[in-house]
């Protein structure tokens, strides 16, 4: 039997099935890198509409996490998106240097605490510790596709950035927003440094629970002769120490109960917990309004010192006892009450968590040997009620994760009432889109509970903050003439400058106390919360940058940065320049594991990008970061990656298909819409329809449905139907034939715009796609530098062939069921042994008689034939013999003596000359 496969059109391409991502894709960078495509695509769109998306500093302290790549890559997607529909599109891409995280990593590295190091050596060190991991993170986000100013990033450690950090704070204290005060903050007793609330996160912790007792001294108030107790309800034994009152709700019912023989008051809503506790009745005696309690004294339970019953609305009914231990220095709502009761601040805490000058049964113990000495004391002298551990969420330090304690220190803060200043943020939050919507609640929820921001740090590493204090009275003062005499000398020599230089390099000539009209100061030591110093962001870059705009349109993070970066770049930007730095907020969740768990180390489920990119390539993590819903948590696993593999083989595989089909076509040989097959006008019809919607996709933000129409698409309406179909047309018939001729037409159309609509997302196989096909229309060099609109035809959207076509397929699903039923009962092998006959009337009839030979192609059998009667299908065996060209079964096979083999079409084919090479050519 004669083989006349090289008489065939085989496809051919570069293009291969296996991708070895891996290895193509440093190659692809590589090319990137030799064009400037970054800097191509600016020069491009030069002049054209701007979009800025203004890039959230990591820290530079460590390698990047999977975290970093999901934010980074749906980051790169939207510029590349908005770079191809024609618009300016720069990005500058920064590092938080400063602050604790870097600090906190390089002690660890040296093994060193900050008591152990000189200011200014330590500085050096972070700085370059700093700057090595941007190096480092950088060549880890080229590696991963993002298209940036990787020549000029911006780094909150370089003296023009800093510059711009410490004239806002010009501003701020210049406008009256800026005050120093005692008050109880967060406090990192490892770390020791004050915390801002978003440097603060919740873990589960083990904590001690007491009941104590508070015995009342002036018991005359009641009508009971034997002593009488207020019982409270603590988890931090060691604040004990520092308490000076009790507080109660004014408007809450209390009882005074018989318990273990010892007469007792709490809230009536938490008598029944406490019985169920101790398994025991109380015995009511008498009821009162808390607000009937106030002024009563009370005797501290372990301490020569009396403690006061006052009034507080914070107290509540739904945990404890409704008696509150008060410890100003120790809690926010707690100092809140020192102005109306003139309660004392005790803070006997240092800033290592160490209790000095206090009482020597305490002196230089942590929390939580105090704690236990505390327990020990109570159960000692009889006012333990009841002692139990219990498990709770406990605020820790972000960094160190150890757990925190609320400490009164002098500190600079924020007021964020001042000048109605959390209203104003609360109605800018209105204005502001936010993906997804429920970002807006959640940030008007944390601005309406947020207090006073804490700005100052105990730290080494960061911008310092330019107070003085005065020598001659001890005022610390912070002015606008000082810092921006200070700022100035900041952008020329960096703010390590602070510590190398005289103070009265910092001073105005002029300058003198304004309490006590001294000239001699000193430099005060704390620097800035380095939230301030990302927050600045948009006056040190986005306003400072030529090439970008203010404000910017998109600010994209972590949902996290709700309380971080988004409410800090806020609440400057709003007092500074009136309004919000942002248009829009997108933001996206946090990456956990296959079954919901976050990543740790612990769990040993922690994926990291670098490990991805080696054993599949950075394009699989690009097609995770776009292929999930990201306004939820982010699932990845290595069966999550061996899927998205799978997927992405198929989106390969489609492409290949078309290219290897297109090896003999240029644009130049393309059919005039009209000229082509009514199959092929519906494919471009259809591909048309969905290249509208993926962009409108695009435009939304919907990675997640992009990549699920363009899947679709490739396995469905491509895969699936057309390029099943396409077939016998592309490889057997003669290959400068029209209907060849018309199906390569309808590819290249095909390509153009997929190629088009993956390229922001499967960047490296969109442009090695682009490489391996010559005969681009108009070849530019990248596939980036076409856009959306270019070659874009609206009116190839045929609604009356798409709806004709609905019709055409419904049937095809019909047909194919009966060709597989037929198949099952050993009538027929493939289905190109099949003849097709379908009954039908009145106008249906003629609709599908008109479609006959159509028909045959779209059920890739060897006959179709349409006649009238009510509607059936039937699948009989194919008459004739099996053509070993083009495989269709023909009466005709056999009638030919010199090709005996083959069907009338084939031999024609064949006698036209090899193929109609030569005579075509």
């Amino acid at each position: 039997m004669k083989d006349y496969k090289n008489t065939l059109n085989l496809p051919s391409t570069s293009f291969s099935m296996r991708a070895n991502l891996k290895d193509l894709e440093p190659k692809i960078l590589g090319y990137w890198e030799k064009i400037g495509i970054y800097y191509r695509l600016r020069e491009k769109n030069k002049g054209k509409k701007k979009f800025i998306l203004h890039d959230g500093p990591p820290y530079a302290n460590g390698p990047i996490h999977i975290g970093h790549a999901l934010n980074k890559i749906l980051k790169d997607i939207i510029i590349k998106f908005k770079f191809m529909q024609g618009e300016d599109a720069p990005f500058i891409c920064g590092w938080d240097c400063h602050g604790l995280p870097v600090e906190h990593s390089l002690l660890k590295k040296l093994n060193q605490t900050k008591h152990d190091v000189e200011v200014v050596d330590f500085r050096e060190k972070a700085k370059n510790f700093a700057l090595e991991f941007v190096e480092k993170q950088k060549k880890d986000f080229i590696r991963l596709g993002v298209f940036s100013d990787w020549d000029n990033p911006y780094l909150t450690l370089h003296p023009e950035y800093e510059y711009g950090v410490v004239k806002l704070l010009a501003q701020l204290v210049e406008k009256g927003y800026i005050y120093r005060g005692l008050k109880p903050v967060n406090w990192c007793c490892h770390c020791e440094t004050a915390l801002a609330e978003a440097e603060v996160e919740y873990l589960e912790k083990e904590s001690h629970s007491l009941y104590v007792f508070f015995k009342v001294l002036d018991k005359e108030k009641f009508s009971f002769k034997d002593d009488i107790y207020f019982l409270i309800w603590t988890t931090t034994p060691w604040t004990l120490i520092s308490n000076v009152a009790v507080a109660v709700h004014p408007k809450f019912e209390y009882v005074l109960v018989k318990l273990r023989n010892k007469l007792v008051i709490l809230v009536k809503d938490r008598l029944a917990s406490l019985e169920e506790k101790l398994n025991e009745k109380a015995e009511i005696l008498e009821s009162f309004l808390g607000e009937e309690l106030e002024g009563i004294s009370l005797k501290h339970p372990f301490l020569e010192r009396n403690s006061v019953v006052v009034l507080a609305d914070f107290v509540s009914a739904s945990q404890g006892t409704g008696c509150v231990h008060i410890a100003p220095g120790h809690g926010e709502e707690d100092f809140s009450l020192t102005k109306k009761y003139n309660l004392k601040i005790i803070m006997p805490v240092d800033e290592k968590g160490k209790f000095k000058y206090v009482d020597e049964r305490f002196e230089d113990k942590n929390i939580e040997e105090t704690s236990l000495r505390v327990i020990e004391e109570l159960k000692n002298n009889g006012n333990l009620l009841y002692y139990e551990k219990i498990t709770h969420l406990y605020p820790h330090c972000w960094r160190c994760k150890t757990p925190i304690i609320f400490r009164a220190t002098y500190q600079w803060f924020l007021n964020v009432d001042y000048f109605n200043l959390r209203e104003r943020l609360i109605e800018e939050v209105k204005k502001v889109k936010w993906i997804p919507p429920e970002g807006e609640a959640r940030m008007r929820s944390m601005i309406e509970e947020r207090p006073d921001w804490c700005l100052s740090r105990q730290r080494l590493w960061g911008v310092p903050i330019p107070a003085v204090r005065c020598k001659n009275c001890g005022a610390v003062i912070l002015e606008k003439e000082i810092i921006e005499k200070t700022a100035e000398i900041f952008r020329k020599e960096g703010s390590d400058s602070w510590f190398r230089k005289e103070i009265k390099e910092f001073i105005p000539s002029h300058f003198l106390c304004p309490h006590c009209k001294g000239k001699d100061f000193i430099k005060e030591k704390d620097i800035l919360d380095v939230w301030f110093e990302s927050g600045a962001s948009f006056l040190s870059v986005v306003k400072s940058h030529p090439e970008l705009e203010f404000p910017s349109h998109m600010y994209l993070e972590g949902s996290d940065q709700h309380r971080g970066w988004f409410q800090v770049s806020l609440i400057p930007a709003l007092i500074s320049e009136g309004r919000a730095p942002f248009r829009v907020v997108l933001t996206h969740g946090f990456v956990v594991d296959e079954e919901g768990r976050k990543m740790s180390k612990s769990l040993g489920n922690v994926i990291s990008p670098q490990e991805i990119i080696k054993s599949y390539g950075a394009e699989i993590l690009r097609l995770w970061c776009a292929y999930t819903d990201y306004t939820e948590d982010v699932k990845i696993s290595i069966n999550i990656l061996k899927q998205l593999a799978d997927i992405y083989r198929k989106i390969r595989n489609t492409l290949r298909f078309i290219l290897g089909n297109l090896c003999d076509f240029s644009p130049q040989k393309k059919l005039d819409y009209f000229s082509l097959r009514e199959t092929d006008r519906y494919i471009i019809a259809k591909t048309t329809c969905f290249y509208k919607e993926v962009i409108k996709e695009y435009e939304k933000f919907n990675f997640y449905k992009v990549t699920q129409k363009i899947f679709n698409f490739c396995n469905l309406d491509l895969s699936s139907f057309y390029l099943d179909i396409l077939k016998d047309r592309l490889y057997t018939y003669a290959k400068k034939s029209k209907e060849r001729l018309s199906a390569q037409t309808a590819l290249y159309y095909i390509l153009e715009r997929l190629v088009k609509l993956i390229a922001p997302i499967l960047s490296f196989t969109a442009e090695e796609c682009f490489l391996s096909f010559p005969g681009w229309e108009k070849k530019k060099e990248s596939i980036y530098l076409y856009e959306f609109e270019e070659n874009f035809c609206p009116e190839y959207e045929d609604k009356q062939i798409l709806e004709k076509w609905k019709e055409i397929l419904l049937l095809r699903e019909s047909v194919l069921k009966e060709i597989e039923r037929r198949r099952e009962e050993g009538l027929i092998g493939s289905s190109l042994e099949a003849e097709v006959v379908i009954y039908a009337e009145g106008e249906k009839f003629y609709f599908l008689r008109e479609y006959e030979d159509i028909l045959r192609e779209v059920f890739i059998v060897s006959s179709v034939k349409v006649k009238e009667g009510a509607f059936s299908i039937e699948v009989n065996k194919a008459k004739g013999s099996k053509c070993s060209r083009c495989w269709n079964y023909k009466e005709e096979v056999g009638k030919d003596k010199e090709f005996p083999q083959l069907c009338q079409r084939c031999i024609s084919i064949i006698k036209g000359g090899g193929n109609e090479n030569e005579k075509n050519s």
